[in-house]
């Protein structure tokens, strides 16, 4: 019997128009499709998106994170993600309990910054400075560039560079070191990333940061051969006829 995958396909953190934000790709029936850590990995690098989420339990909200290389026990762009497709309130990780909430178009998280995998985080002297960066810059290791486009409004402009040889060159948004700078500047922020994407933070109490942006369904891809071997290109042609702006519907779980 072949292998039939259907990945739901989201941008998550988009812009006020709709555009950009960070492309997810979620498996809906991991434990049936990809039951175990070895065949989600190499999924995860076919599919080379910066992360793709396996859910476990869609009612209990557990999940598994990976990029190309590797699980994550924590990321940002992904949870709120899979929190706006299943419609969920909390969210069951490793590290703890992540709770979600939907506000008018965005869609929030509350996390810790400790759950964050750890960053680079570099402060540029200008925004023009930070575009201006080659991608990826020099160097290694996980980079969040940024700089104050408007220090006194919160306002970020910021860029994020993996430099860990997965293909990922250049991050478009990344929930996780949005969570990290702004436990460090300790206030909340408004930032923008990559080429539009959006990012909202807020310091909460008991050390939690909310996180929120907005999600964008762009489609649904389906895959009948062993281990996917055809998806990587109906991937990316659906992810390009949804671009642009288009309505906030979750598809239905059947």
């Amino acid at each position: 019997m072949p292998t039939v995958n259907d990945l739901d396909l989201l941008q998550v953190f988009c812009g006020p128009t709709g555009h950009h934000g960070n492309t997810l790709a979620v498996v809906r029936d991991a434990p049936r499709i990809h039951p175990d850590p070895a065949s989600r990995q190499a999924y995860a690098r076919q599919l080379g998106y910066s992360e793709t989420v396996f859910v476990d339990d869609p009612e209990r909200g557990v999940v598994d994170i990976r990029t190309p290389t590797l699980g994550l026990p924590f990321a940002g762009h992904p949870l709120v993600g899979v929190a706006w497709l299943l419609d969920i309130e909390v969210l069951e990780l490793a590290v703890g309990e992540v709770f979600a909430r939907q506000d008018g178009e965005f869609t929030w998280i509350a996390a810790r910054a400790e759950w964050a995998p750890p960053r680079t985080l570099r402060r540029y002297g200008s925004a023009a400075e930070v575009e201006a960066l080659p991608a990826p810059p020099p160097g290694e290791g996980w980079l969040y560039a940024w700089a104050w486009e408007d220090e006194a409004a919160g306002r970020v402009r910021a860029r994020a560079f993996p430099r860990r040889d997965d293909g990922i060159v250049e991050d478009e948004a990344t929930g996780a070191a949005a969570l990290l700078l702004t436990a460090q500047l300790g206030r909340a922020l408004n930032i923008r990333q990559g080429k539009g994407s959006q990012l909202l933070t807020a310091p909460g109490p008991d050390g939690l940061i909310e996180l929120g942006g907005r999600v964008r369904f762009t489609g649904t891809a389906r895959d009948e051969g062993p281990a996917g071997a055809t998806v990587a290109a109906r991937v990316s042609g659906v992810a390009a006829a949804g671009s642009g702006p288009r309505a906030r519907v979750r598809p239905s779980a059947g």
